[in-house]
């Protein structure tokens, strides 16, 4: 028997359509579950590293830079010490700089506030720099194995595809009901993890996650404004200080694109400027 529908499209599952869409995930999972580094660890800390950087960037881009930053900064009290340039150093190849710094902010907001130990609860990460309720959850989840419901783009993917998948235009909010019916409380943690998964392997068979009311696809990288700002705050990390005409020179086809970046740059943070010149933020 197929299960019932409410009003907002959200079916309502009774234990037998649970249980048989669990043995599907954790099947798949048995079968073709992935290995990062980052489910190697429950160390909460390194859980937060992972999140952050694999918000808007593929896992195939994460591993090698995850590796290589948690070598570097091993704990939140050395990140939190570290100058922001060697922060920003260390992120180079994954994009989205914005979201290094506020990892570091974290990381200090953690030493200051919390004695340097990664917190457990919800509102406590919430509160967090750059840490929204997926991220909390998500460190709720893979580093204390707590049984909050959350979505990102494979979890949309695979609940869109087992019990909407003839609808249009679908929320979030129809969606979370779902997610905290089926989790299983006994590992969280598993079950996220092969969960999103299954997810992954829907999404290379056909995007479910397109009838969702917050797809969006990405914007075209190559040529965009945050190309141009990737380039110049390398540049400024490689090369150190420099005006405007100095970045003119040093970067290769230099056009209004990059100065708009470069005011962007400015205004989050991510450079300074003194008599003149641009720098990395310190």
């Amino acid at each position: 028997m197929p299960p019932m529908v409410t009003e907002d499209r959200t079916p309502v599952l009774d234990d037998a359509a649970v249980a048989a869409f669990r043995q599907r995930v954790y099947d798949h999972f048995e079968q073709h579950g992935r290995d990062f580094p980052w489910r190697h660890t429950t160390d909460a800390y390194r859980v937060l590293v992972s999140e952050v950087m694999l918000q808007q960037t593929q896992t195939a881009r994460v591993a090698p830079k995850y590796e290589a930053f948690i070598e570097r900064f091993p704990n939140v009290a050395t990140l939190a010490a570290a100058p922001a340039d060697a922060v920003l150093t260390a992120w180079q190849g994954l994009g989205y700089n914005r979201r290094a710094l506020a990892l570091q902010a974290a990381a200090r907001a953690v030493v200051a506030e919390h004695g340097g130990a990664m917190p457990s609860a919800y509102d406590a990460l919430l509160a967090l720099p750059g840490v929204g309720p997926y991220t909390a959850a998500a460190v709720r989840a893979f580093a204390f194995n707590l049984p909050d419901a959350f979505i990102e783009t494979n979890i949309r993917t695979v609940f869109i595809h087992e019990f909407l998948a003839d609808a249009e235009r679908v929320r979030d909010s129809e969606l979370l009901p779902l997610v905290a019916q089926t989790i299983d409380t006994t590992n969280p943690r598993r079950w996220y993890q092969a969960l999103m998964d299954y997810g992954a392997m829907l999404k290379e068979s056909g995007n479910a996650s397109r009838s969702s009311a917050h797809h969006h696809p990405q914007s075209r990288f190559e040529g965009s404004r945050r190309q141009a700002r990737g380039i110049i705050l390398k540049s400024l990390l490689q090369s150190g200080p420099a005006t405007r005409d100095d970045l003119a020179g040093r970067v290769s086809g230099w056009d209004a694109r990059y100065d708009e970046a470069l005011a962007t740059l400015e205004r989050d943070g991510l450079v300074s400027r003194r008599d003149g010149a641009f720098t990395a933020a310190q």
